[in-house]
Formats: structure tokens, sequence, C-alpha cells
């Protein structure tokens, strides 16, 4: 099972690897202390978007739909094609967890993760 989570928030019960899919590391957090504060186990930034398109959106150059737009087509490239087919089998043996900082789900790329991986039959709950 996949559980699609705002890092930082505290686990739940059967989660498994907690894995952040973020471009960058939490600031002022010690590499050791990540996964005791509950943000991630495994840092994974290919299913991240990337940092161009995290600083066009924040600079106001582009919309929140054209954000998700280009994340959708940054996610067909092989590499993060791959990654999100290998998570979705895994989701089908073992349970982990993916996610990113933001607070809202539905204006975070955490949303498109879930449909992408829901498209490729992973157990997301």
């Amino acid at each position: 099972m996949l559980r699609i989570v705002r890092l930082g928030s505290s686990r739940v019960r059967g989660e498994g690897l907690r894995i952040g899919a973020v471009r960058f590391p939490p600031r002022g957090v010690p590499k050791g202390d990540v996964a005791k504060r509950d943000i991630y186990d495994l840092w994974f930034p290919l299913l991240a978007p990337s940092a161009e398109l995290i600083a066009g959106f924040r600079a106001g150059d582009i919309t929140e739909a054209q954000f998700f737009r280009r994340y959708r087509a940054e996610m067909k490239e092989r590499a993060s094609a791959q990654a999100l087919e290998l998570l979705a089998a895994l989701s089908r043996q073992t349970n982990l967890s993916i996610g990113c900082y933001c607070e809202d789900e539905a204006h975070c790329h955490r949303h498109v993760l879930r449909e992408l991986l829901t498209r490729l039959e992973a157990d997301v709950r």
C-alpha cells in the first residue's frame, strides 16, 4: 500500500518507508535528524518538480495549471516514468509513503503523483 503524505506529519502505523519527493532537503535539519522528525527516510528528488519549474512558479511566471501540466510532462521522462512504475509495483507488495512539504495537497505536486500512481494501478490509500 502507498500513502501520499505531508512530510513532517506524524507517521501512521504501518506507513512503511517514507519517501521525500522534494527537490531540496529541509533547511536547518541535520541529515541524521530527517527521519527522526518524520520528514522522510529516503530523499528521492527524481520525482520532484525541476528546480526551474519551481522557480518559475514561485516567481509568478507560470500559473498553477501550467505548473501541473509541465510537471506531468517531466514525469513522462524515462527515469521518472520508470521510478513511478517501480513505486506502483512496490505498493502492491509492501507499505510505503511518498510526500512533500506543502500543506495543501490540492495545490501541490503530490496530487499529480497520486493521479499518476493510480493510473499505474498502485495500491494508493
